[in-house]
């Protein structure tokens, strides 16, 4: 199957990086250990054919799957971010179709890896993991701050 660019991860990382910034959260690192999981379900779901989280109870996940010809990290990522238009800033919290936006963001969050695989048919699967993870209940308010434009 062929092979994503490298700059794959970095792309993904960068696009995180980027909208974090506009929330004042502070960049995320790459670590080697984060991208070893993430690329161990991305495999897996490439694989499997089953579009769905891990149960890895140590970090946050966020996954998507795209058949679009040129999957950029970008996109990726955007697809994440995008869920920013369904949260509600005056009433957070974690609310059902928001939860990739508010791990893309979590302040609390500072470390990130990448996985991505694709299926030999054109479906290209990708995971991130954080930590330390996002999402928590009560924590909503201070790890997602409004956007400053």
């Amino acid at each position: 199957s062929p092979k994503m660019p490298s700059s794959f991860e970095s792309d993904v990382i960068k696009a995180h990086n980027e909208y974090r910034a506009n929330h004042n959260a502070a960049p995320l690192k790459q670590k080697d250990e984060l991208t070893n999981v993430a690329q161990k379900w991305a495999k897996h779901l490439a694989s499997s054919g089953k579009f769905g989280h891990s149960n890895h109870k140590d970090y946050g996940e966020n996954i998507a799957m795209t058949s679009a010809k040129n999957p950029t990290g970008d996109v990726i990522t955007d697809m994440w971010y995008d869920e920013i238009h369904k949260y509600n800033f005056r009433d957070p919290g974690f609310k059902s179709g928001t939860g990739h936006f508010t791990q893309v963001v979590w302040k609390n969050s500072t470390e990130i890896g990448i996985g991505v695989a694709t299926d030999g048919k054109g479906t290209l699967f990708a995971v991130a993991n954080y930590a330390p993870a996002g999402n928590f209940r009560g924590q909503f308010e201070e790890n997602v701050p409004k956007p400053k434009k």
